[in-house]
């Protein structure tokens, strides 16, 4: 287990996407994913599998994907669906960057990000 491995300091920055290995427009995303974790070091991407790691994402329900959550430290930013496109996502996360807390996060996205800090490192997209 890594401890730790979900934002190292309070002003990093962390995406996770919560999505499942059944999903077809989830194995479409890993590509554009990857391409964003090599062209942005400075934000801490992260993959979790929505049934691999239910323990962690539990009682959060992931009804469309990719969902994602943004956080900086312990806060919460954004939690919700996105369409899987790279202007979409630059855009959400810089956002997030500049604004802080683009619209008011789900009761359940502190608890949520607090498991996934807590938890065991996530597996790399396949």
């Amino acid at each position: 287990m890594l401890k730790g491995w979900l934002v190292p300091t309070e002003s990093d920055l962390l995406v996770v996407c919560l999505c499942a290995d059944w999903c077809g427009v989830c194995r479409d995303f890993v590509p554009l994913f990857e391409a964003l974790q090599a062209e942005h070091p400075e934000w801490h991407l992260r993959w979790v599998d929505i049934e691999d790691q239910a323990d962690l994402v539990d009682p959060v329900e992931v009804d469309d994907f990719p969902t994602l959550l943004v956080a900086r430290g312990n806060a919460p930013l954004f939690l919700g669906t996105i369409r899987p496109r790279r202007e979409a996502i630059e855009r959400l996360v810089q956002d997030c960057q500049g604004a802080g807390t683009l619209s008011e996060p789900s009761a359940l996205s502190g608890p949520l990000l607090a498991r996934l800090r807590a938890g065991p490192a996530p597996a790399h997209p396949a």
